[in-house]
């Protein structure tokens, strides 16, 4: 880290909306005239909307990360966690990775931690819930959902082969839906490569508490996902929800009870907990409370945006909040740059509006639904159409024509090549075999009481 008496713009998260932001400050800010220190806990920037893409292996899980040192070659970065602001002294406390922690002053903040998964305290959650916020968590599920398969076809004993191939989701917004279609698809590619498996020894669960899914892509749509999904052999169990899940023991509420091996949390995201500790205004939610200009209510030096802040929706009208999506946090972040700079010249805020332009998911390989707004025209598509619009528009929105890139050659070599289905579980502990190679052997117990007898007696003849 740097030391410098130019003002420091500290970005506190390395998110959609904090790379983004820090691009457009460095873009727009002349020569020397601040410094740009980003900090977050990971080197890298995860596109959250390609994380089922590759948890089914449709991605190559490095080409859905950015990493923050090669994009923002004239920021700090900084690995670690910022603990505590304190706002009256303008200094931020960071804990990085190791050693001591350490206070960091600034001038003007950005507030752009995003959002964690969305919990409650349901018996066996913590323990046997698989998430999918990250890249680890994608890799992971992805390792997990094929090592199922291996240990189904290399037991004799039913009930563990039924518990491996029961795989149950909860939430059926655009990370449930789009991870168990995704994840099926793979399944179903899979078991071909199983020869005493089948696709209908498998079972896959979508459970809800809402009375429908998708709801992004309206009522229409979210009703032909549905079916669609069904008629893929998904069982689907909406107005439900999960009681308990001790010892991998699904128990729903409307009596329902499963033995799974694999069990899905995607059941919506809630504000960084840690926002709780830097002493700013908060809405019921516990997002930042912000104006339309992206600034903190009650402050002129942070601005924040985002999955973490509570930015007035000025396209939907009074009383109305800017959905948690990428389409929003990728505008946001240009905008609230562009107020950074302005408010570190004394120029006047602009403020952020955007119209919806729509929705689009993929439910697996060619299948998918898509909600595209015209002005005030809707235009629905379903299927294989809908399938193209969602990866043209992901892979425009995607940052860095180096991601670009690799994730078209990805998803062309998948035209032409099979889809890998080998589980890489053994990456999870990668020194376990060199571990139990280098082990000191244990004295044989059963050996040494001999040895030690017959010098025993050996001492007494001599004696």
């Amino acid at each position: 880290m740097s030391t410098t008496e130019r003002p420091r713009i500290l970005v506190v998260g390395g998110g959609y909306v904090g790379l983004y932001a820090a691009r457009r400050i460095l873009k727009k800010m002349r020569y020397g005239e601040a410094t740009v220190t980003v900090v977050d806990p990971r080197s890298y920037m995860t596109y959250q909307p390609f994380l089922p893409e590759a948890a089914a292996g449709n991605i190559s899980p490095r080409h859905v990360v950015v990493p923050l040192r090669r994009v923002l070659p004239k920021a700090e970065v900084l690995t670690g966690r910022v603990t505590t602001i304190d706002q009256d002294r303008k200094v931020a406390l960071v804990e990085p990775l190791v050693g001591e922690s350490y206070e960091l002053p600034f001038d003007y903040l950005v507030i752009a931690l995003g959002a964690v998964s969305r919990t409650f305290p349901i018996p066996g959650l913590a323990e046997n819930g698989i998430g999918l916020k990250g890249v680890e968590e994608a890799i992971g599920l992805r390792n997990h959902v094929l090592e199922q398969l291996d240990k189904a076809e290399s037991t004799n004993d039913e009930d563990i082969r039924r518990k491996a191939l029961t795989f149950v989701f909860v939430g059926g917004g655009f990370a449930g839906a789009e991870a168990i279609g995704e994840i099926e698809d793979m399944a179903r590619d899979a078991v071909k490569y199983y020869p005493s498996l089948k696709r209908e020894d498998m079972r896959f669960i979508l459970v809800d508490v809402a009375d429908k899914i998708l709801p992004e892509v309206g009522p229409e749509l979210g009703a032909w996902g549905l079916e669609h999904l069904r008629e893929r052999g998904i069982e689907i169990y909406l107005k439900t929800s999960m009681k308990s899940c001790v010892d991998k023991h699904v128990v729903l509420d409307n009596g329902l009870e499963v033995d799974a091996s694999t069990l899905v949390w995607t059941a919506g995201v809630k504000p960084n907990p840690a926002l709780a500790k830097f002493g700013l205004p908060l809405g019921p939610r516990g997002h930042v409370d912000t104006a339309p200009t992206l600034q903190v209510q009650g402050t002129d030096y942070i601005w924040s945006g985002g999955d973490n802040a509570q930015v007035p929706d000025l396209a939907s009208g009074p009383g109305a909040w800017c959905p948690p999506n990428a389409q929003h946090a990728l505008r946001q972040a240009k905008v609230l740059g562009d107020n950074v700079i302005s408010g570190m010249r004394g120029f006047p805020q602009a403020e952020y509006k955007h119209a919806n332009a729509g929705a689009v998911a993929g439910l697996g390989l060619h299948k998918g639904v898509a909600l595209i707004r015209v002005g005030k025209i809707k235009l629905k598509f379903k299927g294989r159409l809908a399938w193209y619009f969602h990866r043209g528009y992901h892979g425009m929105a995607v940052p860095t024509f180096n991601r670009k890139i690799r994730v078209l050659a990805d998803w062309t070599l998948a035209m032409f090549l099979k889809r890998e289905v080998v589980s890489l579980g053994a990456m999870e502990n990668p020194r376990e075999e060199f571990y139990e190679a280098a082990k000191p052997a244990p004295a044989p117990a059963a050996a040494a009481a001999p040895a030690k007898a017959e010098a025993k007696t050996e001492e007494k003849a001599k004696a």
